[in-house]
């Protein structure tokens, strides 16, 4: 018996763009994209389709050809019905227009030593994933985005750097004043490197590299540096991963993953206080090795699911960053190029632009130098934190972990 099932995401998006300080366009794109899957016989065919189409043409599409139907020996979950808005407010294109010439005009202003390139945005999204055996899922979300890069009269580069953030709520423009204060007002001011090299980031692009070694397919084939780790303690007590579909800064996340299933309150340790306690899989791999279904496919609308469904987010220390530096300064990067990492872990990495925040404020712009770190120790020794607090510069949650310069 074919069971049918439509996965389908319908985007909005507002964009204010200015070039060379001034506005360059402005653009508005909704767009849908379906899946349509028929399930039989081991098999799924699956129709991918940009733009809106019947329901009725969709499924006819995907069971065309079943020679092209992708082996698949899995039944879709029967999840019933559920809904969820993490919305809190939208914006409108006026009111984004606004916003982009009122943020353009301070820093323009206050800033012209500096040429300057920007986006506005105003994003709504809403996922859905209905099925014959009852599905009904529903997840909408929306934000807002600034984001500017700048470039110093001065300067040889096309551009020396940036600042920006997502919000929920539009406030009444004091974190981008607070932001361009800080990043532009202190650019021109050089200031010496800190014996003591401990970085101040946003750890998203790091989760991105653990998501890899994490990945129950590369422990098993033993691909990943962590592979017969699952149960030991590798990492640091104060060290917490999981991929948790709940988090304020997870936009556009649904609560499902590409096969249809759903964690026990949407969230799944890794991680735990150092201790590896999982690898994350789909069910091909939970099957084929023999390991635990963890229910974190990847969305993939034109193919069969692959593990991958992750939205990593270490947990946050109840120390807030100031707490966490105790009285010592922080880096942090703004342009950086990395060696990437080598067998044993290793990785380098020259940093060419950083500021130097002593917990309350940026003192100025560092020198271009160089540092070594290790993948263990980063998270290990080297770790010390993600602050309570959010951190000013990004209107989000950063990480603390320390880097040894290279002289």
């Amino acid at each position: 018996m074919a069971i049918k099932e439509k996965h389908s995401t319908h985007r909005t998006v507002s964009k204010m763009s200015y070039e060379e300080n001034k506005p360059k366009a402005f653009e508005r794109n909704s767009t849908v994209e379906s899946s349509y899957r028929v399930y039989e016989n081991d098999k799924v065919g699956i129709c991918y389709s940009i733009g809106e189409i019947s329901d009725e043409e969709g499924f006819a599409r995907a069971q065309a050809d079943p020679e092209r139907a992708r082996p698949y020996p899995f039944t879709p979950d029967a999840g019933g019905e559920r809904a969820r808005d993490k919305t809190e407010s939208v914006v409108t294109d006026r009111e984004l227009m606004d916003m982009a010439k009122e943020y353009m005009d301070y820093v323009l202003e206050k800033y012209p030593q500096y040429t300057f390139a920007a986006s506005f945005t105003s994003e709504q999204q809403c996922d859905t994933l209905t099925s014959d055996l009852g599905t009904n899922y529903k997840n909408s979300d929306a934000c807002i985005g600034a984001t500017v890069r700048f470039k110093h009269k001065d300067s040889r580069d096309i551009m020396d750097g940036g600042f920006g953030y997502n919000m929920r709520t539009p406030d009444d423009g004091s974190v981008f004043r607070y932001m361009a204060d800080q990043v532009l007002g202190n650019y021109e001011t050089i200031a010496e490197i800190p014996e003591e090299i401990i970085f101040c980031m946003q750890y998203y692009s790091m989760t991105g590299g653990l998501a890899g070694e994490l990945n129950a397919e590369n422990l098993a084939l033993g691909t990943s540096r962590l592979t017969g780790k699952v149960g030991e303690k590798v990492f640091s007590e104060d060290f917490t991963l999981e991929h948790d579909a709940t988090d304020k800064e997870a936009w556009f996340t649904r609560f499902w993953d590409g096969e249809g299933c759903v964690i026990e309150g949407d969230k799944l340790v890794l991680i735990e206080n150092g201790v590896i306690k999982t690898g994350y899989s789909d069910k091909r791999v939970a099957k084929k090795y023999g390991v635990p279904h963890t229910k974190t496919a990847g969305h993939n609308y034109m193919d069969v699911p692959s593990p991958g469904g992750m939205n990593l987010r270490i947990r946050r220390s109840d120390k807030t960053l100031g707490e966490l530096l105790a009285g010592r300064s922080a880096v942090i990067p703004m342009n950086a190029t990395s060696s990437g990492v080598d067998v044993k872990g290793d990785m380098s990495m020259v940093v060419n632009t950083s500021l130097l925040w002593d917990g309350e404020r940026v003192v100025g712009r560092l020198p271009e130098f160089r540092v070594t770190m290790n993948f263990f120790d980063l998270f290990g020794k080297d770790y010390i934190g993600v602050g309570a607090d959010e951190m000013p510069l990004f209107h989000d949650k950063a990480i603390l972990i320390k880097a040894y310069q290279v002289k």
